[in-house]
């Protein structure tokens, strides 16, 4: 019934869709498989795309040829850039988006890729000889052969969802768990864990007053996330809206408390400390007497609202009658109530970088079956498992990103190496060099390796040596443009800055905070004539480059140091008990973790500068 596939990937969420897409695109055969057709690329919580370090992410992955990106930018309702009254290393991309605009899209694109197939039905086994998986088995009792397996199965293994004392097996509200993987993965020598997390109620926005709310409007002049021009960016936006919690929401919740599965011990799972509910947000900061509630319309055309903010697995009377007291949500009606969900997850210690397992060969981990929380972190994860699946089952050497070259970098190896206690989400506090990951340069780290790999396209690397070109011109003529103080000082007194007594350049004048390029077209036609010769982003990228030139020097400097490790390979068979002087601890986790390099091994927990310093002797450095 079925040819062997070159790869199956198991679930069509995020990290799925990705992993699939990624693959096939670079030339493997690959089988989707899914329990529902009808839910690819299902925004399961929030209608949003990044945000906070995840926009980076999404740009990151548009850069090396993914999806997420440009779905994102078809379906979005509201741009806006976040973090924008700091620096440029935290300026961060974040997009509502049209819940069902967003899935269509997505299946739509998947189904136009002709080296994927796809098969509804849950997968209840992988197929594994002498320590190789060769395929997967379906509740059916199906075999279907393949070279790889890719298991992204978001929080559908043996899922179980709360709703006060209600529990039942579900990976997602009306959605059925999958059963069968877990209990075989933990009979083959893998550990298992149990995480939690949870989604507020959607409400129906006729029933919601806006006008006692606080309107939060796109931005003026939006982006958008691919670096590709085939998408323009909005020119019609619908808002969002804040309000808040008060003391007697607060009350009306605390009735429940003793019915709610987190409080009563039912759920055992680690929770997120970054999205907690809003039971918890009360407990925790009880001196508080206000929660923020955005209110979030989940597309063009529906209704529905997403009340972001209110996770709660609370019973749902309880979270209707709260609701009421919340300001504008005197009369709401709600469509359906929030809930918590508790599924197995494998700590990330048990993968290579490559998000291969190391028990297991030709079987890779993404997404949310790696303990990680949110869209981003799956569909980054997706699609290094896709890439470095077909690139071993090719015979070529694996993609490893560093932490220097990328957010995806800093995110696997994070769980690699550190593995997580808690659902694990980015953060720009994670990366070291937060400066060289920005937003705006995701192309010029990662365009080029994509193109390499065969998944960016050449119109992808042929827009990044225009845009490379076009930001090392308008810097040369930043540099050699120069203006009398007569043409500027009145300017530079309107800014609040000092005036000049001299010539100065173009470039001297946007080093000083309070001048942006922005204002430079106002000092003289010319200028103004010559500036609009380069596009936005190009003006973007050459002035951050200017201001910030010594600082991204200093993190230059710093990455080469680390990517000097990074380039000292350990042999994953190495025997770290033979090498005395190691610390007991080091033997330990080097043992565990089986670091490829010595920079992988700086990082992981228990391994001191000291131990680092013995291998380098070993290793004759």
């Amino acid at each position: 019934m079925f040819e062997k596939y070159d790869v199956i990937v198991v679930g069509a969420g995020h990290a799925g869709c990705e992993a699939a897409h990624a693959a096939a695109t670079m030339g493997s055969k690959v089988l989707l498989a899914t329990m529902n057709m009808n839910t690819i690329a299902q925004m399961s919580c929030n209608p949003a795309m990044g945000g906070v370090a995840k926009g980076q992410i999404v740009r990151e992955i548009d850069a090396l040829g993914g999806c997420s990106g440009i779905i994102t930018d078809q379906t979005m309702i509201q741009f806006r850039m976040l973090n924008k009254s700091k620096g440029p290393a935290m300026w961060s991309p974040r997009a509502q988006s049209d819940r069902m605009r967003f899935a269509e899209t997505w299946r739509l694109a998947l189904e136009a890729n002709p080296n994927i197939d796809f098969w509804q039905e849950m997968i209840s086994a992988i197929i594994v000889e002498n320590h190789v998986v060769t395929g997967v088995r379906t509740s059916l009792g199906i075999d279907i052969k393949s070279q790889s397996v890719i298991l992204t199965n978001g929080t559908f293994l043996n899922g179980l969802i709360h709703i006060g004392k209600k529990q039942f097996g579900g990976g997602r509200t009306g959605e059925s768990a999958a059963f069968g993987i877990t209990e075989q993965l933990v009979s083959l020598g893998f550990n298992a864990g149990r995480m939690k997390t949870g989604t507020p109620p959607r409400v129906d926005g006729r029933s919601l007053d806006y006008k006692k709310m606080q309107e939060q409007k796109g931005d003026i002049i939006p982006k958008k996330f691919s670096y590709l021009p085939d998408i323009q960016p909005l020119t019609n936006q619908k808002s969002c809206w804040i309000t808040h919690t008060n003391d007697a929401v607060h009350a009306q919740l605390q009735l429940g408390f003793d019915q709610s599965p987190m409080f009563n011990g039912r759920i055992k799972g680690l929770g997120p400390r970054y999205c907690p509910s809003i039971e918890d947000k009360i407990n925790r900061f009880a001196d508080r007497s206000q929660h923020q509630i955005f209110v979030e319309p989940e597309g063009w055309n529906t209704v529905e609202v997403y009340v972001n903010g209110f996770s709660s697995s609370l019973p749902e009377e309880i979270q209707h009658n709260a609701l009421r007291l919340v300001t504008g949500f005197e009369k709401v009606k709600m469509f359906r109530p929030g809930y918590a969900i508790e599924y197995d997850f494998f700590p990330p210690t048990q993968l290579r970088l490559t998000l291969e397992t190391q028990l297991i060969e030709n079987l890779y981990f993404a997404g949310q079956i790696n303990g990680t929380t949110g869209y981003e972190e799956a569909a980054c994860q997706g699609l290094m498992a896709g890439i470095n699946a077909h690139l071993k089952n090719n015979l070529q050497d694996p993609f490893i990103i560093s932490r220097s070259e990328g957010y995806i970098g800093v995110l696997i190896d994070d769980l690699v190496n550190k593995g997580t206690d808690e659902p694990y989400r980015m953060f720009t506090s994670r990366a070291e060099y937060r400066l060289l990951l920005r937003q705006d340069n995701a192309d010029q780290r990662l365009t080029a390796k994509g193109h390499a790999l065969g998944l960016a396209s050449d119109e992808r690397l042929a827009l990044l040596h225009k845009k490379i070109e076009g930001t090392s011109s308008l810097q040369r003529y930043l540099k050699s443009e120069k203006v009398l103080p007569i043409e500027i000082n009145k300017h530079l007194i309107q800014q609040e800055t000092a005036v000049v007594t001299e010539k100065v350049s173009l470039e001297q004048l946007l080093k000083r905070p309070q001048i942006n390029i922005a204002h430079l077209p106002s000092l003289s036609k010319k200028i103004q004539n010559n500036l609009s010769l380069y596009p936005r982003d190009v003006q973007e990228q050459a002035e951050i480059l200017i201001k910030y030139a010594s600082y991204i020097q200093k993190e230059e400097q710093q990455s080469k140091k680390q990517l000097s490790m990074e380039t000292l390979r350990l042999k994953t068979s190495l025997n770290y008990e033979d090498i005395n002087s190691l610390s007991s601890e080091a033997k330990e986790k080097l043992t565990k973790f089986r670091p490829s390099t010595l920079g992988q091994a700086s990082r992981i927990s228990g391994v001191s500068p000291a131990d680092i310093s013995i291998l380098m002797v070993y290793l004759g450095r």
